[in-house]
């Protein structure tokens, strides 16, 4: 796993350099004599704040720093492209003291790590015949197409975000991986309309950002 810190903070070209690995899961390095290729097959966390200042929609922040333009400016950082490789965007609002204060027990560490495995194992089983293959974020268009097909009404809410958000063909392929994974921890044989809508929630940053 490769994790980053405030990714705007990273030069561009060398963000750049991450988009052929989260693609291709391996690197090519050519130079005047020769060409080589290793594995690289990695996964990317990267966290960042919306805004310079990093108080986004709070009394605290400086006004400039989170004006609409400023925003753009600091999220332009990071290329359309690059973006189009990260399967999931999720924005993270601060928690309310009454909240965070409630005593309010959600699933255990136990009963997450269950519904993990027994996911994990669905698709050791889905792929088992396909040679170095073991997840749903390995599947290429092929697999995608035999293993993520859609019912009508899961393909009309596709086919709805796809038109209205101008998401890529990129995005689609990794919608459709994001919601076949949903439905595996949900014990689910096919991708229901549930699932597919949360995976078009976590394509936050294709909806302008946290300006949209």
């Amino acid at each position: 796993m490769l994790f980053l810190d405030e990714l705007p903070e990273f030069k561009r070209h060398v963000l750049e350099v991450l988009r052929q690995p989260l693609e291709d899961r391996q690197i090519t390095i050519s130079r005047s004599r020769f060409t080589i290729t290793y594995p690289s097959s990695f996964m990317l966390v990267a966290s960042m704040n919306p805004s310079p200042n990093g108080y986004f929609s709070s009394s605290l922040s400086d006004a400039s720093a989170n004006s609409p333009n400023e925003m753009r400016r600091y999220m332009s950082r990071i290329s359309g492209p690059l973006l189009d490789r990260i399967d999931i965007h999720l924005e993270v609002n601060p928690v309310p003291f009454d909240e965070m204060s409630s005593g309010r027990q959600g699933a255990s560490s136990a009963q997450i790590r269950s519904r993990v495995v027994q996911a994990r194992n669905r698709q050791l089983i889905r792929f088992k015949q396909e040679a170095g293959v073991y997840s749903n974020a390995q599947m290429n268009s092929r697999l995608i197409r035999r293993h993520c097909g859609l019912r009508p009404g899961p393909k009309k809410l596709l086919k709805h975000a796809m038109q209205r958000l101008g998401l890529s063909a990129r995005a689609y392929d990794r919608i459709l991986k994001v919601g076949r994974t949903i439905a595996d921890l949900d014990a689910s044989v096919d991708i229901r309309e549930v699932h597919l809508a949360e995976a078009i929630q976590y394509r936050s940053l294709d909806r302008e950002g946290w300006l949209g």
